[in-house]
């Protein structure tokens, strides 16, 4: 695609996706095109994942750096040896579990999978996707398919259509427009090449689940910074980033926490604030654009990356966010805007 193309978008059924769209995207992916398409967590950036030079297309429209490795994604539990070796039984049982689902394993790459694909490692992160548009995708393209995020590198990620044409517009050849996705958030991605098996990031799928199946499993947050070799996407301390400064804020008493917002809300002139529906009223007054994330962890993953990208068009120069509970979804959510602030954390 040339830079002034624009992707021919074709809107499709979450449930019920019509078989001549699917097969058209199919044919792309098979060409060697990109595609955007929905899963339940973010829209993803599609290429074969067999093809070095596809793959190759997925950095450069993305200007992700060479060492951030991508996801491969599968249609069924057959694909899995096609794209992974030496797989051991635990994967197995996780993906009894979790499979369809927002979970990716990281295992020992097959031949098959070129090295820009995994940054160089000898390792690949794999998910099957629980979505009907993404799995009727995989079907068509009869091979996995390589997929990131579909944003610019370190943006808040695509939960909607019009987020992938607002930074990749002129990038891609397809985008599958769905509608929204369920989750909000990228899919939990567990290294079961470590030994005990490790959390490489929080997502869709909650720590306690895994440790429910993996007891051992350990949980240290990734902020690496972009010259590092990064063991899985997600890693680097700032990603997910409006343009806007972003301050994260953690306490459990909430009125410190609203004093030490509002000694910064004095010190800006475009301020917005980041919070919870029930606090979002304590700052009604305060001359600042403010979002609630809803009730709960799995209300504020879904509206996350939409907010951030809101703050955007409004023109703000500092994001003020309140750190949820670090439970369930929330410890996404959580990981999330710790990046988004590139570790700018104050504790209260």
């Amino acid at each position: 695609m040339t830079a002034t193309e624009k992707p021919h978008i074709m809107r499709v059924h979450a449930e019920r996706p019509a078989a001549s769209a699917i097969e058209r995207a199919a044919l792309t992916i098979r060409a060697g095109g990109l595609v955007a398409f929905p899963t339940e967590t973010v829209y993803g950036l599609g290429a074969n994942a067999f093809e070095e030079s596809a793959v190759a297309k997925i950095f450069r429209a993305k200007g992700r750096p060479a060492n951030d490795p991508l996801i491969v994604h599968i249609a069924d539990i057959d694909q899995l040896e096609t794209v992974a070796r030496e797989v051991p039984e635990m994967a197995h049982a996780l993906a009894r579990r979790f499979w369809p689902g927002a979970l990716t394993l990281v295992l020992k790459k097959s031949a098959r999978i070129p090295a820009n694909l995994t940054a160089g490692l000898d390792s690949v992160a794999v998910r099957m996707p629980d979505h009907a548009v993404a799995a009727a995708l995989l079907n068509a393209a009869r091979r996995p398919i390589a997929a990131p995020s579909a944003n610019r590198f370190s943006r808040p990620s695509p939960t909607i259509a019009e987020h992938v044409l607002e930074d990749l517009a002129d990038k891609i050849d397809i985008v599958l427009d769905a509608g929204r996705t369920a989750i909000g958030v990228e899919s939990t991605i567990l290294s079961l090449v470590d030994a005990p098996a490790r959390l490489l990031r929080p997502g869709g799928v909650s720590f306690e689940a895994l440790r429910e199946l993996v007891p051992d499993a350990r949980y240290a947050p990734l902020t690496l910074d972009e010259g590092s070799p990064l063991p899985a996407p997600g890693s680097m301390l700032k990603h997910y980033s409006p343009r806007a400064r972003v301050i994260l804020f953690q306490g459990d008493d909430i009125g410190a926490v609203h004093a030490a917002m509002r000694e910064q809300i004095a010190r800006h002139r475009r301020v917005g604030v980041l919070t919870s529906d029930a606090e979002a009223g304590a700052f009604e007054d305060d001359n600042v654009v403010v979002i609630g994330l809803g009730a709960g962890a799995e209300q504020a993953a879904r509206r996350l990356f939409t907010a951030l990208r809101a703050f955007d068009k409004a023109g703000v120069e500092l994001i003020l966010a309140r750190a949820p509970e670090k439970q369930g979804l929330g410890l996404a959510v959580w990981d999330r805007l710790l990046r988004a602030s590139a570790g700018s954390l104050v504790e209260v």
